[in-house]
């Protein structure tokens, strides 16, 4: 779950990312069948060229690091020889000391063979947004990307009484929702030019379901409406200001399947001209994997503590760049852990009906 652009405190190194976003992993895990299954049906390269694969929004890599020995390893069972690489992106105050020391098997206890040694694999990073283009033209053969694309390139506007536009008001709503269409059409265009001839993309992004459920959100606890209403306490105290609360406006929006799938429905629209092509769509909800430990130890505390820290691990930087740049830093290092604390003691009061379920449409695009 990438940050969006323009944030200017990053998230927490050293791993904390991927150590606090069990779920994360769970969705690459189960998207694994299917990139396996794409890569047996692509076209064979010409004689020494490179199998090139791209993770957009990476992160710290240690979410997808599964996944990508199984694409690694797919590529290597129809072509042993093969040169691949594989380039990392994401934002530059991306945390890649900790993406390249976890394929470098510096971190942590895997005993697996670190993915840095697999003979004739290429590691690389690009601190370049994903509405850019990163790699040359015609070069890319297999792009991926989970949890990212729903960071949008800017906020249209500021969400007046909610932290999210899943809460905005229609007219709000709405303009997120046409910046969202633009950003998704840019991000296609950008991975157009990078993809070969038989190229493929294979997506999982957030998403409001065919049954308006969108993350958090699926039964019990809203949980954007949880951190709407226990920043809105922190106004309401004066802890900070209304520009403040107003200021934590998630850059974000989560599209619908048919949102999704709309440029490659119009032939005539800029995507299906630049050669892209829609081979499957799909929903799928992970459910949270707290809450689902929860059902089985029954220990109210031990789940608080488990289940805040995966939800600070993406949204902690909007919270804490939306307070003045003039607050002291230990000042504002302070609310930001209170409205998290709120959130946890409200957790290991009322447990029943928190869960952080993921939902995601899947896409996977070819380039012909």
């Amino acid at each position: 779950m990438s940050a969006a652009d323009g944030q200017k405190i990053a998230m927490r190194g050293a791993g904390y990312y991927s150590a606090n976003t069990v779920g994360a992993k769970y969705v690459i895990d189960k998207v694994g069948d299917l990139v396996v299954e794409a890569v047996a049906r692509m076209p064979r390269l010409a004689e020494g060229q490179p199998f090139a694969i791209a993770d957009f929004g990476a992160a710290d890599g240690g979410t997808s690091m599964g996944m990508m020995r199984r694409l690694v390893g797919a590529v290597r069972e129809r072509e042993p020889q093969r040169a691949i690489s594989i380039t990392y992106t994401d934002l530059p105050h991306n945390d890649f000391s900790t993406l390249f020391r976890l394929s470098q098997g510096l971190l942590g206890t895997s005993t697996e063979v670190p993915l840095a040694e697999t003979p004739g694999l290429y590691i690389f990073g690009s601190g370049t947004s994903f509405y850019r283009q990163i790699l040359p033209d015609n070069s890319l053969s297999f792009g991926f990307s989970a949890t990212a694309m729903h960071w949008i390139s800017k906020r249209p506007c500021m969400i007046a009484d909610h932290v999210q536009a899943v809460g905005a008001t229609e007219a709000e709503r709405a303009q997120f929702r046409a910046q969202g269409l633009r950003d998704w059409e840019t991000i296609l265009l950008a991975r157009a030019r990078e993809l070969r001839s038989g190229g493929r993309l294979a997506l999982a992004n957030f998403c409001v379901d065919e049954e308006g459920r969108y993350l958090g959100h699926t039964k019990g606890v809203d949980m954007f409406d949880g951190f709407a209403r226990h920043w809105r306490d922190l106004a309401r105290a004066g802890r900070i200001s209304e520009t403040e609360y107003v200021n934590a406006t998630f850059q974000q929006f989560y599209k619908t399947p048919d949102e999704f799938a709309a440029p490659f429905r119009d032939p005539a629209s800029p995507v299906s001209q630049a050669g892209l092509r829609l081979e499957k769509i799909f929903t799928m909800v992970t459910p949270c994997p707290y809450a689902e430990a929860f059902r089985v130890h029954g220990n109210a505390q031990d789940f608080a503590k488990a289940y805040v820290p995966t939800l600070r691990s993406w949204s902690e930087t909007v919270f804490a760049n939306a307070l003045d740049a003039s607050r002291p830093a230990d000042d504002r290092s302070a609310i930001v852990d209170d409205l998290y604390g709120a959130y946890e003691a409200e957790v290991a009061r009322a447990p029943e009906g928190h869960r952080m379920d993921y939902v995601h449409c899947v896409t996977e695009i070819v380039k012909s």
